[in-house]
């Protein structure tokens, strides 16, 4: 495994790889590794012949009020895990390379941007979409590994690289989560014992609300309602809690397609994200089992 800080090293790698006929798949992140993480790079090794993981904690996507300075960086420990798990790369760019003297550059991605998440951090697709455009241009993949956990995100890149041509293919995958049904994510480590308590009515309240739509549930105002009182019970704030199209990010009131339930809410200083998706036409019985029922 090796370690490239620029992009024409990066770019350089890549073609070197595509010149040989070699595929590359491309792990976006922002360091901190867990188990979510590590399942998307096993995804990209057994489906690429060369794997890149990127590790780069991108200023752009946070607010001045956020987390940027406190976000965890573990880079010895990542780079470990990576060895491991058969990363071939580690590209981990510095910033003054990212966003050098004077850059005015940004790519945004209209309306899939503007709900859910965009409302309170209007600033975090913009960086998100451009950040990941540098990215791509740099490591060159032919796919591109993210978790659904990030789901709004997940749905704004992947319609960028259709809408701008980018040819890579662009692939989500399931969740992971703690034993307990927890999504595992970064900012977990912030949680103090007692919050990480409070923290899976997330997790129980979305999988309520997933049986009750495979029950037969079809009332958005149904479903929202009963989510938002499960969780009133357990967080300090709920920043949202939105059932969409799963395809628009527009909210519907009633389930005749895919869809995506999320919900975004404050423990302490931690803002926890996750949502679930689902489908009307697969039938339950090959669905995964939820604990859990749909009740104020």
């Amino acid at each position: 495994m090796i370690i490239i800080d620029s992009p024409k090293a990066m770019r350089d790698w890549s073609l070197q790889q595509r010149a040989k006929g070699n595929s590359v798949g491309c792990v976006p992140t922002m360091g901190a590794l867990h188990d979510g993480h590590l399942s998307l790079v096993k995804a990209s090794v057994e489906s690429c012949d060369a794997t890149i993981l990127t590790l780069f904690v991108n200023p752009a996507q946070f607010a001045p009020h956020e987390d940027f300075d406190q976000y965890p960086r573990t880079f010895e420990s990542d780079c470990a895990k990576c060895q491991a798990a058969g990363v071939d790369v580690i590209y981990a760019p510095k910033a003054s390379s990212m966003y050098p003297e004077h850059y005015a550059t940004y790519v945004e991605v209209e309306r899939l941007q503007e709900g859910l998440c965009g409302i309170t951090r209007p600033h975090f697709f913009r960086g998100v979409a451009t950040v990941v455009t540098k990215l791509f241009n740099a490591t060159l993949p032919d796919k591109a590994f993210f978790g659904l956990k990030d789901g709004q995100q997940f749905t704004v890149i992947k319609r960028m690289a259709r809408d701008l041509d980018m040819g890579i293919e662009v692939v989500g995958l399931p969740t992971v989560r703690e034993a307990d049904g927890l999504a595992m994510s970064s900012r977990n480590q912030y949680l103090s014992v007692e919050e990480r308590t409070r923290a899976l009515c997330i997790s129980k309240a979305l999988f309520a609300a997933e049986a009750a739509m495979a029950q037969g549930e079809t009332n958005a105002k149904t479903i929202l309602h009963a989510v938002k009182t499960t969780l009133a019970k357990d967080v300090d704030e709920i920043d949202y809690v939105s059932l969409v199209d799963g395809n628009e990010m527009t909210p519907v009131t009633t389930i005749n397609g895919p869809v995506m339930l999320a919900v975004a809410a404050q423990l302490g200083n931690t803002r926890l994200i996750d949502n679930i998706r689902f489908e009307p036409n697969i039938p339950a019985s090959v669905k995964p089992a939820r604990e859990g029922s749909l009740s104020c």
